[in-house]
């Protein structure tokens, strides 16, 4: 299978060079991201985000001769609505492809919808693994492209010796941290220097909390935080440290779901130095990400930043218009095929590729805290290619996703079957 990088222009001006199906105009393009609720901090930016690239779309030129249209629905911060907003895109308003979700929770409400009506999702957002569907390409993270690495760092160059792992309670922050604690214990740290807490979305009072973490490490072992903390929650978190007096020095914190939108709110002066994990940041020093920081913040305004689900957004995008122009149609079964091998540039200098189990190849990113609410850049890999099942749960390690290949996102290689169900489904 030939791999190319393909530039949206380009794409569309080598469209009337592939042999078109019949296809109906406008292209409807489905946004589901909550503009309401506890999400909608960090969910209305991607719903800007998608506007953006179907306007700069049109204006290449659309795609296979059609203009496309952005089709917005609000599912608030609420996860059966999600469901129902994702059958009214694609049996209402009849959208050739979905854009959308944050938590994994409005994830898998979606995907029994999506795989009944054989719809296509680019979810954008990092995300706990253990999943895959032939309906679904994730452009996020892995746990393997940021959580572990994250785990890694604090090892290696902090000495972290015991670890806090707080998360908001659902599926992502209970399934990554289940992961992170089989690492962290074949990495020889004792179960009880490991501490796990969860919170509802929207929590507040954080001080018992974080008095917690502080004791952690009472025996004058380095402590280290571990935050899959979601939404506003975290603006109290964050809070309550710089009340409590906890520094970077003190007790690291690294987010997963902490970036650039969300700082924006917040009075970064006593969070400098805290960290993030990602596979992109605004202060990327690259001239295609010049050029896309430019274009936002002329779209919206100087106050604006750009985020990693962001940038997943835009290389998901890019990559679907592209599987389109290649299959000359967008029905759902022709566009699958094409994105197989579809590489695409990413905005830190690498390239993404589109890998056989849904995932892409990222590099991962570390950044600190500045106090203007950036991210100095302080560690990053070259590209590190997606696991949908993890290797450091035995149930999961036995387990490979290959749709092109297996036609299979769950098969046993030990039993040599696909397994039909998922195991966190």
């Amino acid at each position: 299978m030939s791999k190319r990088i393909l530039s949206t222009t380009v794409a569309v001006l080598i469209a009337g060079a592939v042999p078109a199906m019949a296809q109906d105009c406008p292209i409807k393009v489905g946004v589901l991201h909550s503009l309401s609720g506890t999400m909608a901090i960090s969910e209305t930016t991607l719903k800007d985000t998608m506007e953006m690239l179907v306007e700069q779309q049109n204006a290449a030129g659309g795609v296979l001769g059609c203009e496309l249209e952005a089709v917005v629905v609000d599912p608030a911060s609420d996860w059966p609505l999600f469901a129902e907003k994702a059958r009214e895109l694609l049996t209402v308003h009849e959208v050739d492809v979905t854009f959308g979700n944050w938590t994994s929770v409005s994830r898998k409400a979606v995907l029994p919808v999506i795989e009944e009506l054989n719809g296509l999702l680019f979810y954008p957002v990092q995300y706990e693994g253990e999943e895959s569907s032939k309906n679904v390409f994730y452009t996020g993270a892995a746990p393997n492209q940021q959580a572990i690495p994250a785990t890694d760092y604090f090892l290696e160059e902090l000495g972290v010796e015991k670890f806090a792992l707080l998360g908001t309670d659902y599926v992502y922050p209970r399934t990554t941290n289940n992961i992170l604690e089989s690492y962290l214990q074949q990495q020889g740290i004792p179960a009880e220097d490991i501490f796990v807490n969860y919170t509802p979305f929207g929590h507040s009072d954080w001080s018992s909390i974080v008095a917690d973490v502080v004791a952690l490490g009472a025996d004058g072992k380095k402590v280290g935080v571990i935050s899959t903390i979601n939404g506003d929650a975290n603006v109290g978190f964050y809070k309550e440290l710089a009340a409590a007096g906890i520094s970077a020095d003190d007790i690291p914190v690294v987010a997963f779901s902490v970036g650039e939108e969300e700082l924006s709110g917040l009075d970064t002066s006593d969070l400098v130095g805290h960290l993030a994990a990602w596979n992109y940041f605004q202060s990327a020093d690259t001239e295609a990400n010049e050029m896309w920081v430019e274009a936002w913040k002329a779209r919206m305004g100087e106050d604006r930043v750009t985020n990693d689900p962001m940038e997943a957004h835009y290389i998901g995008f890019n990559m679907w218009v592209n599987a389109v122009t290649d299959a000359g149609t967008t029905d759902v079964d022709a566009v699958r095929e094409a994105m197989y091998g579809q590489e695409f540039p990413n905005l830190t200098g690498g390239t993404a590729v589109m890998l056989p189990n849904h995932h892409l190849a990222k590099p991962v990113l570390i950044g600190e805290i500045t106090e203007d609410g950036q991210f100095d850049i302080i560690s990053q890999t070259e590209e590190v290619p997606g696991d949908a099942w993890t290797d450091y749960l035995p149930e999961s390690a036995v387990l490979v996703s290959d749709w092109p290949g297996l036609g299979c996102g769950m098969y046993n290689t030990e039993t040599e079957t696909c397994v039909q169900i998922l195991s966190n489904y």
